[in-house]
């Protein structure tokens, strides 16, 4: 089936974290061409979901569906007590451009999240966050040609270069995508900015890095308007961005309370939870150096872990030694100087196998019970976990931050918020911080509450934006989320949407109805084997 006419009909601008409250705050001059977008046609806040992460929020946008039916929930996925980083082999479910591809509908993506590896349709893609430097793209040999004609592409900013670091990477995404349209001749593009959520974990409050990156955007997006002239305009944001005001809260040391985790200290719990190596600077090292010196660093570290390990088995914990340098304020200077595989070795850690239930990852949001028969060493007898999860879910409800108020806006079971086959992959008991001004945190700091890591978080108020000839700018986006999205997107180019669809066609455009479609035969599972990706999340504390 051919339906291709001339010229891109439906183009989609991704923002990572944008919301109003962010935008209010740049100079009136530093966005126009969003301005102008959203005057010309309607705009609203977009609502998230739980978790509100990139990599699970970006599926649910271009699925159209829940993570109880795509699958991601989180940076990692668990195979019992270890992990992998995420990628498009844990995403079960169809993305929007191949549903257009069995119309006869031609797409080019660039830099959308868990997109790596690609999948075959009629058109190109260009991997983004989550991926490794130099991916494979669809059609293979891609990125080469890519580079060849637009320079050197980067997946992560070179965060070396300081603010031009994020604007170099911002102007690649517009330079590939205008190539790649220029190329392929689409009917749909998505092209996605990560660089507007990163800064605020890399440069918090650096509003003249932000307003830069945000003018970058802005600038790009109209170059590729002018270049494409698509009928009709997205812009949409995965969760919304803004400073914490709360506490951090970690799980696994009020469970330990409870009696529900047990921990282990010098190396030997499970999982390691960053394997990933340190750069060659911290190592000691140096990229021009002959490999010698970098074996000698490497021993020395393998050396002092050892110590540091046996140590804690002793009781001289990282978290002891830690709170000592905090009270004499070198906390942050030796941790600066100290390898973090060495840091690692030495940290007391969640004992998985002999734990009833633990946080295995803070953006997981949630706990899961160590039930026998799913996990490898499960403790809880499938007969107890009902009344294991309702006890735990009565006591969290109960829990108060420092100040009296309420930590939790919700503890809910995981089926009250995930539906589909593959909830069981899912934490058992979801936690949803109150207004997201609360910080989870996974890790054994021998205290309950403590001061956020970060200090700014993601919401769950993003923003919906959209302008052209299929949108009717009278009627509202109230009630906009992230799931109604893909169906939207669809019904511009009079497509069905599946059946299976959690979200619906927003009011603004004409719906065309829903029907059945094949399942989707998605590729096997593969690890993520790119220390540079794990490297990329710990820095940005996703994965502590």
């Amino acid at each position: 089936m051919d339906n291709r006419d001339s010229g891109v009909r439906t183009v989609v601008f991704g923002l990572d974290a944008a919301c109003h409250s962010v935008l209010d705050r740049l100079p009136e001059d530093a966005v126009p061409t969003l301005r102008s977008i959203f005057e010309a046609g309607v705009d609203a806040p977009l609502r998230s979901q739980v978790p509100p992460w990139t990599p699970s929020a970006w599926p649910s946008i271009y699925t159209g569906m829940n993570p109880g039916k795509h699958g991601i929930f989180d940076f990692l996925s668990f195979d019992g007590y270890e992990w992998d980083v995420v990628n498009a082999t844990h995403c079960r479910e169809r993305p929007i451009w191949e549903l257009l591809d069995r119309y006869g509908f031609r797409s080019v993506v660039v830099n959308v999240p868990v997109t790596h590896p690609p999948t075959a349709f009629d058109g190109a893609l260009v991997p983004g966050y989550m991926a490794p430097e130099s991916p494979t793209c669809h059609p293979a040999g891609l990125f080469d040609e890519l580079e060849d004609a637009i320079g050197s592409y980067r997946i992560y900013p070179d965060e070396s270069e300081g603010e031009h670091g994020y604007t170099a990477a911002v102007s690649s995404r517009g330079a590939a995508f205008r190539y790649l349209a220029d190329r392929f001749d689409p009917d749909f593009g998505f092209l996605q900015f990560q660089a507007t959520d990163t800064v605020f974990h890399d440069r918090p409050d650096d509003w003249e890095t932000i307003e830069a990156i945000y003018r970058a955007v802005d600038t790009e997006i109209q170059l590729v308007l002018d270049a494409c002239d698509p009928d009709n305009v997205f812009v949409v944001s995965d969760h919304g961005m803004g400073p914490l005001a709360g506490v951090e809260f970690r799980a696994n040391d009020f469970l330990a309370g409870r009696g529900d985790v047990r921990t282990v200290a010098g190396g030997d719990g499970m999982p390691t939870w960053s394997t990933v190596r340190d750069s060659e600077l911290k190592a000691g090292g140096d990229a021009a150096d002959p490999p010698r010196r970098e074996q000698v660093a490497a021993l020395r570290d393998s050396a002092l872990a050892a110590a540091v390990s046996t140590a804690a088995r002793l009781g001289l914990t990282s978290q002891r030694i830690g709170r000592a340098l905090e009270r004499v304020g070198l906390a942050e200077t030796v941790a600066r100087a100290v390898p973090t595989s060495v840091i690692r070795s030495g940290t007391e850690r969640v004992d998985f196998p002999n734990s009833a239930a633990y946080m295995r990852s803070r953006t997981e949001c949630g706990i899961r019970l160590n039930l026998v028969g799913r996990e490898p060493d499960g403790v809880v007898p499938p007969a107890e976990y009902e009344t294991v999860r309702a006890e735990l879910i009565a006591v969290l409800r109960e829990v108060e931050a420092p100040d009296g108020s309420s930590l939790f806006e919700g503890v809910l079971p995981r089926e009250a918020v995930f539906e589909g086959p593959q909830t069981e992959r899912a934490v058992d008991i979801v936690l949803v911080p109150a207004g997201f001004e609360h910080f989870l945190s996974a890790e054994i700091r021998g205290s309950v509450f403590g001061r956020p890591t970060e200090s700014w978080n993601h919401k769950l108020d993003g923003l919906v934006a959209a302008r052209g000839e299929a949108i009717d700018a009278s009627q509202s986006l109230e009630g906009a989320t992230l799931l109604d999205i893909a169906p939207t997107v669809l019904a511009t180019f009079d497509v069905p949407a599946d059946r299976r669809m959690d979200g619906t066609v927003l009011r603004i455009v004409e719906g065309v109805g829903r029907q059945d479609y094949p399942d989707p035969q998605r590729a096997t599972r593969t690890t993520t084997d790119d220390a540079t990706v794990e490297q990329r999340l710990t820095d940005l504390g996703y994965i502590e």
